[in-house]
């Protein structure tokens, strides 16, 4: 990385630079958004019903294509049998899945039944909350902020 300010590269984000002490933040990161659970959920359930409708297509199609004929190779047979294995499988994780959204469903409702979700967490004013701030040790954002101005020139002789 680069440092924007001086141009002095092989700097590590998330730490200041070597040579002006300017912060070098980590941008990779920042792009980023967060996945609530519903999305999660929704999207295990599309994958999985995905995973269903392909993995019997496939057993399926090899059964018409290979069931009954001479020389058919038992590996054959295991492949159609792993694959309903597989759709099996991921039949009942969607159960799983639907039923996990039934469950939070039901806590939000019991939740806003009880009316938990909004009066429990009023604003209060914060001089009652906390400590007034002292500002009398405070130390500066960066190692080098201001320092420059106490530098003198080398003289030489």
């Amino acid at each position: 990385m680069f440092c924007p300010k001086c141009g002095k590269s092989e700097q590590q984000e998330n730490t200041y630079c070597r040579n002006c002490g300017t912060f070098l933040p980590d941008f990779t990161n920042e792009g980023k958004r967060r996945i609530s659970p519903e999305e999660h959920i929704k999207s295990n359930i599309v994958l999985s019903a995905m995973t269903v409708a392909a993995s019997l297509t496939l057993a399926i199609l090899l059964m018409s294509f290979f069931f009954g004929k001479e020389n058919t190779s038992p590996l054959i047979y295991a492949t159609v049998g792993f694959l309903f294995a597989m759709s099996a499988w991921q039949a009942q994780t969607i159960w799983r899945t639907l039923q996990l959204k039934k469950h939070f469903r039901e806590r939000q409702s019991a939740a806003i039944e009880e009316n938990i979700s909004d009066k429990q967490f009023e604003t209060a004013p914060t001089n009652k909350l906390l400590n007034e701030s002292d500002f009398s040790n405070v130390v500066p954002a960066s190692v080098v902020e201001n320092t420059t101005k106490n530098l003198t020139e080398k003289v030489a002789r």
